[in-house]
């Protein structure tokens, strides 16, 4: 019979086979913090619940909660405590809500980028120009900056769909000037695109041989294998464009997950 250290552990996840984890040189980190609702399971396809954002309006301790719950945004306030439909919203499903410097910011499936006034709710268009068919998604930054990524297909039109060739379009919120501006260096930083939530981080806090570098942006929401976005990534295709976010052929690295917590194993 074979025992183990006492600084190993066996980790299941659903749909994989055990693995040993040696926790001799690891670290452990903060990453940020999130809101969780009872009973809302993030990796249930059928669960009604897809996030919630919070504003504190002042120092009196007022606030209103904005909750995605499926087709609807329903939204709270601390001086009524009850729950009301927001009306003026999209036609498509709510994927992403973020509060962030006083106003709430929403994406849809549609595509459409929105900003929620917390005190009149209204909406407003905020997508950046030019206009992209892409997937958007939020993540911020610190308390200081919103960023915002977008995920498309430059060759809408080839009659093969190859997801090695999708790049990457990053924005960041300029406050002053209240509009998007494209940024092409991420210095340290790294983006976690997941279904669960988004968030950023220093490549410094990651365990060494991870295989995840700063600068980067890693898509781990397809499955259990992580797709990783750098600029200018040489690709060998003439037709290819140089000075745009793409595939990366770094080490790849496989994310053990049970939503909140995540574990980076090495390279694959």
């Amino acid at each position: 019979m074979e025992l183990q250290y006492p600084i190993q552990f066996s980790v299941k996840i659903p749909g994989s086979e055990p693995t040993v984890l040696n926790i001799r040189n690891s670290q452990v980190f903060p990453l940020g913090h999130q809101y969780r609702i009872m009973g809302w399971d993030p990796e249930s396809w059928t669960t009604k619940y897809k996030g919630v954002a919070f504003l504190p309006l002042n120092e009196e301790g007022e606030f209103v909660v904005l909750l995605n719950y499926t087709m609807d945004l329903l939204v709270l306030r601390s001086s009524e405590m009850r729950w009301m439909r927001l009306k003026e919203t999209s036609d498509a499903s709510c994927c992403h809500l973020v509060a962030f410097r006083g106003r709430f910011y929403a994406i849809f499936l549609s595509g459409d980028l929105y900003i929620f006034d917390p005190y009149s709710l209204k909406r407003t268009p905020f997508s950046p120009t030019p206009p992209l068919r892409s997937g958007k998604y939020l993540v911020q930054s610190g308390d200081d900056e919103l960023l915002l990524v977008e995920n498309f297909n430059p060759f809408p039109e080839a009659e093969i769909l190859d997801f090695n060739r999708f790049t990457c379009r990053v924005s960041r919120l300029d406050n002053e000037a209240d509009k998007w501006v494209e940024i092409t260096d991420l210095g340290d930083r790294v983006l976690f695109i997941r279904d669960s939530g988004n968030f950023c981080c220093s490549a410094k806090e990651l365990p060494d041989g991870c295989g995840v570098s700063g600068n980067s942006i890693v898509f781990t929401n397809m499955g259990s294998m992580t797709f990783a976005y750098k600029y200018g990534v040489h690709t060998g295709r003439e037709d290819d464009e140089l000075n745009i976010w793409r595939f990366s052929r770094e080490n790849r690295v496989t994310i053990l997950n049970t939503s909140p917590h995540g574990g980076f194993p090495g390279g694959a």
